[in-house]
């Protein structure tokens, strides 16, 4: 496999914090049902939606195009398995999208962290 693109951001959490006291419709633009779950059951929620938020913006950066080409961030899950390792699921039309612009397949490798008042997405692809 060969990489094809690698994607970082960072982001503050009190950005996300704001972005939601705002706007109420802000969550359910962004964040797929499973990741709302996840995120209101964790104790420093905003910590997860920011790092969720990241893992988002990260991907776009390693795909090479943003969230162009009709890209939806809620169709970019950020989920976690058991022991709490982050990935990434492409849902709906993302994942068409996605795999056009791939034309190969594809692995998403996902690194999460957040430390107050910042947290940090770091994505690799590889095809």
């Amino acid at each position: 496999m060969i990489i094809h693109g690698i994607g970082i951001d960072i982001i503050n959490v009190a950005r996300i914090k704001n972005a939601v006291k705002k706007n109420k419709k802000f969550i359910k633009k962004i964040f797929s049902t499973n990741e709302i779950k996840y995120c209101n059951k964790k104790k420093l929620g905003f910590n997860s939606y920011a790092t969720s938020f990241a893992a988002k913006e990260a991907f776009v950066k390693a795909l090479g195009i943003g969230f162009r080409k009709g890209l939806s961030y809620k169709e970019v899950e950020v989920l976690r398995d058991n022991l709490g390792q982050p990935k990434i699921k492409l849902v709906g039309k993302n994942k068409n999208i996605v795999q056009k612009i791939l034309k190969k397949k594809f692995k998403v490798s996902l690194s999460l962290s957040d430390d107050t008042p910042y947290a940090l997405a770091i994505v690799t692809i590889t095809i």
